[in-house]
């Protein structure tokens, strides 16, 4: 009898079976990034070390041992001399007014509190890029808040009629100056490096010398330097009689070092900008500021992005250095704070340097996840 070749023809699609649990979700990602090979599971066993290693003290002290309440030292000192106590928030809890507002006048504190409260308001709205309105927001932003901020921390006195009592500069401190310093330096500072970075690259042989001259020497100019003879040198040169706030001189300061580096992050974004940009801009007729504003910059600052925001965290971050100068920013209000022997304790430093890093790290990662969202909504071709 012949040999018959029996096959079994499928009449239907066969039904979908899921992928091998090794392969997907979270097995399959630590399999393909952190156990692909014998070298990356060292590497991975390391790195899970080290982690441990650093985090589980940092834990241990912050949160674990942490003392929360208390009125005094007494509250933050080890009960055990074979043991180490943890971070004394009690004495952040203590001094938190004072990180806030500096020496500013108590019963005045909520002039403060309005600045802080028309700073959010305000800004919230410009970052979103749905919002309405932006032109007005931008104005009130721009224009409207320096001027009643102003009023309003300083103090306004009209004749005989006080509407709000003078407050000196020299009271203010803590998170305060660190932002007046800061917002300042970062709103005033990006226009002046466009412009700087424009007249950099201007065919006018004058314009284009001054640029220069100004980046190059205030790159070449540590940022200390600069506040000390703001502060200390620069009321030496002025006529007799002639004075200008101490914060006032560390804001012009701030904005003109901040504004050379600035101008060199804007040029960078300008130079990338292809050739056939500026030709198809003046064959549309535009000239020199109606194609900057309209073709130019808007693709140049979007490239530059990363390196714009870089700069602001830079300067954000460069305001302790007023300290030197007899500002209390946060940090320098901090310090301060360590010559109250009420809370002197083993743990009052580290505590204290804990709090502002803490609160550096929430204002320097809110700048550089916003970048990234804008980075994501703006590209158009330019992400890789």
């Amino acid at each position: 009898m012949a040999n018959v070749d029996i096959f079994q023809v499928r009449t239907h699609e066969a039904p979908l079976l899921p992928a091998p649990v090794s392969t997907t979700g979270a097995i399959g990602w630590m399999r393909q990034n952190l156990f692909s090979s014998v070298g990356n599971t060292l590497l991975t066993f390391f790195g899970m070390y080290l982690a441990y290693s650093i985090i589980m003290p940092f834990i241990q002290f912050a949160f674990i041992d942490a003392i929360w309440t208390g009125d005094n030292r007494e509250a933050c000192l080890a009960t055990d001399p074979n043991t180490h106590a943890g971070a004394c928030w009690a004495y952040v809890k203590a001094y938190l007014p004072q990180f806030i507002y500096g020496r500013y006048p108590e019963m005045e504190r909520y002039r403060v509190d309005i600045v802080y409260a028309m700073f959010v308001l305000l800004l919230v709205p410009l970052l979103m890029p749905s919002a309405p309105q932006k032109t007005l927001n931008a104005i009130l932003f721009l224009v409207v808040f320096p001027i009643v901020a102003y009023f309003l921390l300083t103090g306004l006195e009209i004749g005989d009629f006080v509407v709000f009592p003078i407050v000196e500069t020299a009271q203010w401190g803590g998170l305060l100056v660190t932002l007046v310093i800061a917002v300042t330096g970062i709103v005033a500072s990006l226009p002046l490096g466009i412009a700087l970075a424009l007249g950099r690259r201007s065919q006018m042989p004058i314009i284009k010398l001054v640029s220069i001259i100004f980046i190059e020497f205030w790159r070449g100019v540590p940022l200390i330097t600069v506040l000390f003879m703001s502060s200390v040198m620069l009321p030496l040169f002025l006529p007799e009689g002639v004075t200008f706030d101490k914060l006032l001189r560390v804001l012009i300061g701030v904005t003109l070092f901040s504004s050379a580096y600035m101008a060199e992050v804007v040029r960078g974004g300008l130079q990338a900008i292809p050739k056939g940009q500026y030709e198809g801009a003046m064959a549309l007729g535009l000239r020199f500021w109606p194609m900057m504003y309209l073709i130019i910059l808007p693709q140049a600052l979007k490239l530059v992005i990363p390196g714009i925001v870089n700069t602001f965290i830079g300067l954000f971050k460069d305001t302790t250095l007023v300290l030197i100068v007899g500002m209390f920013d946060l940090l320098g209000q901090i310090q301060s704070s360590f010559s109250d022997p009420n809370w002197s304790t083993p743990t009052q430093g580290h505590t204290g340097y804990l709090f502002a890093a803490i609160v550096f790290f929430v204002f320097c990662f809110g700048m550089s996840r916003y970048s990234i969202f804008m980075e994501n909504k703006l590209h158009t071709g330019h992400k890789r």
